[in-house]
């Protein structure tokens, strides 16, 4: 996969796991991500999970990992899980589903 170099966007799907809706978390996590400058979008899933699909730069997805397994988020998290590929068509901005 092209990207670890910092040179290419990537994406990086993230599975966050505790207690993390009901609790502005995607807010959030959208907040911290338009900052950072990324592409995608946050869910809520069905099991309880929030999922995370963020594009940009390697460096720039590990800055919103490294927040998400932070003190600050909102909830309490307990897990994180995330995978890397290419990126797709991309996205428009960053959306809360």
């Amino acid at each position: 996969m092209q990207g670890r170099d910092g040179l290419q966007p990537v994406r990086a799907t993230i599975w966050v796991r505790g207690r993390v809706q009901q609790v502005g978390f995607r807010w959030w996590t959208r907040a911290r991500a338009l900052e950072i400058g990324l592409s995608g979008y946050t869910s809520n899933l069905g099991d309880g999970r929030v999922q995370v699909v963020a594009e940009g730069l390697h460096g720039e997805c590990e800055q919103l990992l490294a927040l998400l397994r932070g003190p600050d988020t909102p909830g309490r998290v307990t897990g994180v899980t995330e995978i890397w590929s290419a990126t797709g068509e991309g996205y428009d901005g960053f959306a809360i589903r």
